[in-house]
């Protein structure tokens, strides 16, 4: 199963491609989405879209991840992160992905054990459970954690929507 795991982020959105066979996991691919600041914020989520839609193109994921939005103090950056994650989770979407989401808590925990890991723990983590990864920056290894903790849970959350289904036809 290939998965994409996305760290949405209005000036970088993180991504990253791994496979999952069994209990193995393989690093294909890992990058990051920008956005040039001068623009107008449509015309960066324009330019958010275009590149996790050329992603999706590029590599054919099976499911997605997105990354929660963590809430700043100021509530204006909270806003455009919001707006930035709106787009990470309508692209997976509009491919007729699955599209999970995790709080980033759960992430650290599922990747490094510990529920308040720092950046360098994610990374070295990241970089254990794909080796040979060469993670372009902190944004993708971020989103290769996501991807991480997706292949973790995917297999309970498929199960989980399955029987959902089943009992609503009961």
């Amino acid at each position: 199963m290939r998965l994409l795991g996305l760290d949405p982020g209005l000036r970088h959105t993180g991504w990253g491609i791994i496979e999952t066979e069994g209990n193995k996991l393989r690093h294909l691919a890992n990058g990051a989405v920008s956005s040039d600041g001068t623009l107008s914020l449509a015309e960066r989520l324009v330019q958010l879209y275009d590149g996790i839609e050329k992603v999706i193109s590029d590599w054919q994921p099976d499911e997605a991840a997105v990354e929660e939005t963590f809430v700043n103090k100021n509530p204006v950056s909270t806003l455009k992160l919001g707006q930035a994650r709106g787009i990470s989770l309508l692209v997976p979407s509009m491919h007729n992905l699955p599209v999970e989401e995790y709080a980033p808590n759960k992430i650290k925990k599922s990747v490094v054990g510990a529920g308040h890991a720092g950046k360098d723990q994610i990374h070295a983590m990241v970089s254990m459970l794909l080796p040979g990864c060469k993670i372009a920056n902190e944004h993708a290894a971020d989103a290769l954690a996501v991807a991480i903790c997706h292949a973790h849970y995917a297999g309970t959350n498929r199960s989980l929507r399955k029987a959902t289904l089943m009992a609503g036809k009961i």
